[in-house]
Parts: structure tokens; C-alpha cells; sequence
């Protein structure tokens, strides 16, 4: 099976028997799939060839995959991160997050969840010049930036779907199960916790020091894009 166009998905393993398991479901799904095996190679594919997305081991030869991440933000790489990890508690999560992965799968894995999530994450963009607008606010959906009084704010995938979402229901209270099942898109196990990071995030972004808070935690529900 090809793809028009395939999409190049790095994948940035030590483990070799994992890297060509990784690789082997790519290829056969129809992506062009590159391996790099420490992250001193990872980083010089990631220069070559830009990839589309990145599937990268949280414990990685010579240097941790987090702190790889974390370097490829630093430089501008804006492809999503996926990071393999072996643990799944809420500090996990929120170290893969503060590093700016957009998301994370737990080994052993299922090639179904793991091509599931990539498909998620390399679905084809639709031309756009639509914007979403509140009062000050505007999110430009073709460069996937948001706009704040004038000050451009580059976002992360998962960053920009949050808050596509807030705008398209703006002054409506969304509950944590509505956003992660229309901002994440699949089954997503455990606690929520997730959302509060990257609230977080978006606050940081977007809300101007001293100005009005304009996403509003209703406790114990969820969250709502109002003015203060």
C-alpha cells in the first residue's frame, strides 16, 4: 500500500527489534518511514528531511528523548512529537507535554492504536482562509496561528485544536469529557489531567499580562472562552 505523497514519519528508537517493528507497520500503512537509533542521529534527520512527524523513545541513547524534544522546539521544528513511554501516570504526561510533545503511546504498543493516532495526526489539511474570531482574539486556521492584539503566537497541533474548539463554542461551559473527545479524537484512559496542562499553556500564550482572563475554569465542569 502507497500514499500519494507519503507523509515522512521519523522514528527515533534504540531498541532495534522496536525500530523495525515501528517501522515495518508504518511502511506497510503507506508512510515513508525513516529510522534513527540515538538522538544526535534523530536530530540531523529531523535537518534533512523535515519530517511530518516524529515518533521518538522517551529513553533514548546518549541523550533523553524529552530533552531531544524540547531542543527541536527550541529550534522551530513544529511537526508533531510522539514520545514512547513505558509508564502512564499524570507526572509522565506532563513531562512529555512541558516538553512540547503533542501526545505519547505506552509499550508495549498495538500497531492498530499506534497507526490509528498517526492517521489522526497526518490527516490532510484543507485550504482555508477562514479565521475565528473573539473580541481581540483570531486563529488563522490555514497557518494554525493565533492572533492576540496584534501579537502573533505560534501554537502546537494539540495547542491549536484546544483552542479551535473554545472558538468555535465561544460563552458555551464545554465539559473535560466533551473537550477530549472532540479535541483528541480517540479513546483517551485515565484522568484528564491532560486538559489542565495545556489550559495552561494556552493561558500563558494568549492572555495578555493584566488583561481579562478570557478562558474561565467552571469548577468541578469544565472550561468556557468568555470575557471576564
Amino acid at each position: 500500500m502507497t500514499l500519494a505523497h507519503s507523509p515522512c514519519v521519523l522514528v527515533i528508537e534504540t531498541d532495534d527489534s522496536l525500530a523495525n517493528q515501528l517501522s515495518f507497520d508504518l511502511q506497510e500503512a503507506g508512510y515513508d518511514a525513516i529510522l534513527a537509533h540515538d538522538a544526535a542521529s534523530g536530530l540531523q534527520h529531523c535537518r534533512d528531511r523535515q519530517p511530518a512527524l516524529i515518533v521518538l523513545d522517551r529513553m533514548l541513547a546518549g541523550e533523553s528523548g524529552l530533552s531531544l524534544c524540547k531542543n527541536l522546539r527550541s529550534a522551530g521544528m513544529r511537526s508533531p512529537v510522539l514520545v514512547l513511554m513505558a509508564r502512564d501516570t499524570i507526572d509522565d504526561r506532563v513531562a512529555c507535554l512541558e516538553a512540547g510533545a503533542d501526545d505519547y503511546i505506552l509499550k508495549p504498543y498495538r500497531p492498530e492504536d499506534f497507526l490509528k493516532l498517526i492517521r489522526l495526526y497526518l490527516k490532510p489539511e484543507v485550504e482555508t482562509t477562514e479565521q475565528l474570531r473573539f473580541g481581540e482574539l483570531i486563529l488563522d486556521l490555514a497557518t494554525r496561528r493565533a492572533i492576540h492584539n496584534g501579537r502573533a503566537i505560534d501554537l502546537t497541533m494539540k495547542e491549536f485544536e484546544l483552542l479551535k474548539f473554545l472558538m468555535e463554542h465561544p460563552r458555551e461551559v464545554l465539559t473535560r469529557e466533551q473537550i477530549l473527545e472532540n479535541v483528541w479524537g480517540y479513546d483517551f484512559m485515565g484522568e484528564s489531567n491532560v486538559i489542565e496542562v495545556y489550559i495552561r499553556y494556552l493561558r500563558l500564550k494568549i492572555e495578555d499580562e493584566g488583561q481579562k482572563r478570557l478562558i474561565q475554569t467552571v469548577r468541578g465542569v469544565g472550561y468556557v472562552l468568555r470575557e471576564s
